[in-house]
Parts: C-alpha cells; structure tokens; sequence
C-alpha cells in the first residue's frame, strides 16, 4: 500500500502557490485495508475514505470507462492492481496529473512539469473527450492561470466535444458550478473567450455570446464591440476583487443589446427591458442562486438611471431607490453600484475615471432613511395621504441632501 499526494497541490507546490487542499490517491489497497485502518467512506460512486485523524480524503487508485453521455457517464474500476500511472491518465490536464510521494518523488509520466515550464494547458490523452465538463475545467483554469495558452491539440479536441453534441449533455448545476469558479479568478474573462474559441460558449451561454460583434456606442471605440466590453467589466469586477453576485451581474448586465434592430444602431434603445428577460432565461436555465440572479435582474434594469444620477430629479431619484430596495437592502443596493462602477470603468481609458454616482446615491440614501416614517404617519388624520406625505418628505430630504452634496 503506497500513498501519493496528486493533483492539484503538486501543481501548484512547483509553480510556487499555496493550496490547501491535499488530494490523496492509494495504491495496493482495498476497501477492506482502508476500513482496517480505521478510515471511514464516502464515496458513492467509487471508494473514497476520510482519514481517521485529519479527516483528509484519500481515494483509491481508479481507471474510468465511458458508459454514456455527460458527466455522470463513467463506470469506474478500483482494485488493488491499479497502478498509480493508470489513475493519472484518467485525469484532465498534464499539469493535474503528477503525484508525490512520501519521500518527495515526483511521479510525472504525462509531461506536467514540462507543461508548467512552457505555461501550456494540454490534455492528458484522448480520453479527456469523453467528458465535457474538461471543457469547461480548462477554460477556468485558463483564467487563474492567465498567461497559460491551451495547446493547439487540445483546443481541436475540445471543438471537436462541441461540434459532436457532447457538451449539450452538460447539467445545469455543472455548468453553474463551474462558471461560478472560474468567475472568482483574476482573469475571469480568459474563462469566456476560452470557451468561445472552442464554440462552448454558443452553446451554454447563447446570450453572451451573441453579444460579441455588437456595436457597443456611437461615442465609443468602434473596435470593442459589446461582447469585449462586457470581458473588460468582468476584469473591472475582478480587479476589485468584488463578490460573486458583482461579476455574475457585470456579465450579463447588457445581453439586451445583442437583440437591439439593426436600423437603429449602434444606439441601444430599451435595452434594458430586453436584458432583464435574457438575464431571466438565462439564470433559470442554469438554476443560478437567488442573490446572484436578484442582483443581476436588478443591474439590468436600472443601471442605466445609476450612470445618470447627476442628472435625475430628487423624485425619480427617491423612486430609483425605492424600485431597487435600496432602504430595506442597503448591502445589495452598495453591490449594484459597485457592479455600475465595473460597467463605467470598463472602457479603454476610463479605468482609474472618476465616477460620482454611488456616492451620490449613497448620500440619497442617507437622506431618505432619515425621514421619520412612524412620525408622518402619526401625524397624519387622513390615513390614506401616508404614502404621499412619506414621498414627499423623501424627496425633500434628498433635495436637500443634493443641495448639500453639490456644495
């Protein structure tokens, strides 16, 4: 019975990173030995133990064979004679596939090292085509490691998967599972044009990728078409360092305008209404989680009023507020001026760009949430004018706050 650290922390132990997780394949071993030992199981599909005292997995040395379509179409094989060399050719990428032992050897039969040197992200063997889920694996990595290039090979693989249906066998969990990594990376938006280069994207995000060839705006560089404008809000998001929900929104917040009628470019006209229901299609599609979906639906909708704080009036600015929940809500409110910012600075030029509208809503806030609702109505005999005399007095305090933030 032999043990051997893989994957992922050996990779990543060469390239110099931290990782925390440690993956541990067994060789010459059973489930009987394991359970000897005292580890416990839980794996369901094939044997996977927890350690007795560090609760670390450590898995079996498997092989996997197809036996129909999509991510759960494997069965897997594992015996006591499987060798270390068989369960690393089962893995995705050259880099995924070295072990370690104990004694610090490093098993490397694929070329991983070789791989890490040249920043080259190349398939293991011609069973990678056999699950598509590889595809979407090494567009993420791509955008943690943004200055790796997919090897010619395997970039012709991976088309091929797409062109021969496979990755429509994708579930949507899957696929949100991945995106939602990969959208948590530097370089988010290598992830994306990963999988449009290999024809993954008109498949599994047709909204995004419609997006690309766009006109973006009359006033705007006419070589960054709404797709790349989209990429650049993306790596705004990331730049940041803002949450999930942040970029989730900042890459859908203008799928509208890959629908906008051709006579009327490149303007965009009700855009928004238009992004709202593909942003809609699109997070049911993927059963996309509710704070990610809520603060996307809202982007789409009223980012284009937040771009144009300076010039709304105290009321409509009170109604911006009210239609985004901004007073019951205020940490999503901040989310979706943060998103704003990313879609601002996402053009050539305008990154480091003043942009005084969240702080201009912001301070509208803080007026609104001074006004004494409990005390109006109190106030009042006629029940019924409540609502009015509430907006009023919110409009007068953010009339006054403006006065003040333009002071």
């Amino acid at each position: 019975m032999q043990i051997y650290i893989v994957g992922g922390a050996v990779r990543d132990e060469l390239l110099g990173r931290t990782n925390a997780d440690r993956d541990y394949v067994v060789v010459g071993a059973s489930p009987e030995i394991m359970l000897a030992r005292g580890f416990r199981p839980v794996g369901k599909d094939f044997p996977v133990f927890l350690h007795p005292q560090t609760q670390d997995e450590y898995a079996l040395a498997r092989t996997e064979r197809k036996s129909g379509h999509g991510y759960h179409g494997f069965s897997f094989h594992a015996a006591p004679d499987v060798t270390l060399e068989q369960d690393l050719a089962r893995r995705d990428l050259t880099i995924n596939a070295m072990a370690k032992g104990d004694d610090g050897t490093l098993v490397d039969p694929f070329g991983g090292q070789r791989d890490l040197q040249g920043k080259i992200l190349r398939h293991v063997g011609p069973a990678f085509a056999e699950d598509p889920v590889r595809i979407l694996r090494i567009a993420r990595f791509a955008a943690r490691f943004h200055e790796f290039s997919v090897a010619p090979e395997t970039l012709s693989l991976m088309r091929s998967m797409v062109s021969s249906g496979e990755v429509d066998h994708l579930v949507a969990e899957r696929v949100w599972q991945e995106l939602a990594k990969g959208l948590m990376e530097d370089h988010p938006a290598r992830m994306f044009m990963v999988l449009r280069d290999c024809g993954a994207l008109a498949r599994l995000l047709p909204e995004l990728d419609a997006l690309f060839g766009v006109p973006q705006r009359a006033d705007y560089h006419p070589e960054i078409d709404t797709g790349i404008h989209t990429m650049m809000v993306l790596e705004q998001a990331a730049r940041h360092r803002f949450p999930l929900p942040v970029r989730f929104a900042g890459l859908t917040h203008d799928l509208g305008k890959a629908t906008t009628p051709a006579d009327i470019l490149p303007r965009h006209i009700g855009h928004e209404a238009r992004s709202v229901d593909l942003s809609e299609q699109l997070c049911a599609r993927l059963k996309v989680p509710n704070d990610c979906r809520d603060l996307a639906l809202l982007m789409a909708r009223h980012h284009g009023n937040i771009h144009r704080a300076a010039e709304l009036k105290p009321a409509t600015m009170v109604s911006l507020l009210e239609k985004t929940d901004a007073l019951r809500r205020p940490e999503r409110f901040r989310q979706l001026l943060d998103t704003c910012l990313c879609d601002f600075t996402g053009r050539l030029g305008w990154e480091d760009r003043p942009y005084d509208s969240p702080a201009r809503l912001l301070s509208a806030l803080t007026a609104v949430n001074r006004v004494e609702a409990g005390k109006i109505a109190a106030a009042c005999a006629d029940k019924s004018s409540i609502p009015e005399r509430i907006q009023q007095a919110r409009i007068a305090a953010v009339k006054e706050q403006l006065n003040d933030f333009r002071n």
